[in-house]
């Protein structure tokens, strides 16, 4: 029996704007918000939904992401007829295997998605937070008789021309799609979330994988073939949480917003639309007598004994007597030794920052940045690391890095 619709979550991004914190994960598969991983965000919502049937397409150092998908039973999409599918790039006979572009790595699972003959294919990201109903954006499609949608968000018109713009009229229909322009017509950025009616879709992947010349992108070919078609295109305009965590700063940004749901708008503790995850399995966290602790997300299993203010811990952190983190984003399984300070700034998944040292220095007269320790980096005692510096090598005991 057909699907009336099923997800492809296009999860293989390369995240090279976050350096150190992607150098051997998946950009879906970073940690986000204590006990999250980015993709979560879209499995969940899939779920929330009422969507079944989710293929993800990986391609990047896909090995922590398909270990944490597992079968998917944590977003209860363990199901037999349908359920999550990892879809890695696969060699074919004619030899063709590595994704070119986000509109081939759909091409290439043609076949996945005819087996659940769906009408509606709905095209999401793996590399955005975003709380998200998609069976509304799917009411809106029907009701619009659209062949394609498209979520869009209205951002500031000064902020325009880093986004990819929908240019619509009065009744929601796109008359033209600019991407990145200097001139911008219009302030309805493309979130990257596509509704497509499955015969049109096929049709034009069909057409875009036959033409020598295309970069076989959604954004720069089949968004502009469609249009030249004079399709019926939609722009549905989606006005909760929602996050391109694709820097260092939009990353620690978007953690710190957890912080604060009243006014940022992302609840990770709403039970009527959970985020769910894949669960650390350690023990509660415990706070030591001489500890300090305000403003903060702690999550499971971590041991404080020292001061945190104003910080996301996620599970295992240690952070020892005397030690101060502020404004801090910490990553699993992270021991923060005696005396150290760790202000404004990531810290990737089971680093050791020694004993007196100071990330997230700030030189006179200079801005302040957002520091970065990549993954099991070790940082020597009384070492001080700048608050722009990347730091995917260890640190000498005394040593600066600015």
């Amino acid at each position: 029996m057909g699907k009336e619709i099923i997800a492809m979550l296009l999860a293989g991004g390369q995240g090279s704007r976050l350096y150190a914190l992607t150098q051997k994960l998946a950009k879906p598969a970073v940690p986000f918000g204590g006990k999250y991983r980015i993709i979560d965000f879209p499995l969940s919502n899939c779920v929330n939904s009422g969507i079944d049937t989710v293929g993800v397409l990986t391609q990047y150092q896909p090995f922590v992401l398909n270990e944490y998908i597992g079968n998917g039973q944590p977003w209860d999409l363990d199901r037999l007829n349908g359920g999550v599918h990892v879809l890695p790039p696969y060699q074919r006979a004619s030899g063709s295997d590595w994704y070119k572009g986000t509109a081939n790595a759909i091409y290439q699972n043609i076949a996945f998605i005819e087996r659940y003959d769906p009408q509606y294919v709905i095209i999401l990201s793996g590399d955005q937070i975003c709380k998200q109903d998609y069976s509304d954006f799917l009411r809106f499609h029907k009701e619009k008789n659209a062949e394609f949608s498209v979520a869009v968000m209205e951002v500031p018109w000064e902020e325009a021309h880093r986004f990819g713009l929908m240019v619509a009229d009065e009744n929601d229909r796109i008359t033209e799609f600019q991407e990145k322009p200097k001139e911008p017509k219009s302030n309805l950025a493309s979130m990257g979330i596509y509704i497509f009616n499955w015969d049109v879709l096929r049709k034009y992947l069909e057409e875009d994988e036959a033409d020598p010349d295309s970069e076989n992108d959604f954004g720069n070919n089949i968004i502009p073939d469609l249009l030249r078609d004079n399709r019926d295109m939609y722009a549905y305009h989606f006005s909760g949480y929602w996050k391109d965590v694709g820097t260092i700063t939009s990353l620690w940004e978007a953690n710190m917003e957890v912080l604060d749901p009243d006014h940022s708008g992302i609840n990770l503790f709403d039970d009527d639309w959970k985020i769910y995850s894949r669960n650390a399995g350690m023990t509660g966290h415990k706070i030591g007598m001489d500890a300090s602790i305000e403003d903060s997300l702690i999550t499971d299993g971590c041991r404080i004994d020292g001061e945190v203010d104003h910080s996301i811990l996620y599970a295992g952190v240690k952070v020892a007597k005397g030690a101060v983190v502020r404004d801090a984003v910490v990553m699993g399984g992270t021991v923060i030794q005696e005396g150290a300070v760790v202000e404004h700034c990531i810290v990737a998944e089971n680093a050791i920052i020694g004993a007196g040292a100071h990330i997230g220095a700030v030189k006179e007269d200079e801005e302040k940045g957002v520091a970065t320790i990549g993954p099991a980096v070790y940082v020597g005692n009384n070492a001080t690391i700048g608050s722009h510096a990347m730091v995917r090598e260890n640190v000498k005991d005394g040593e600066a890095q600015w």
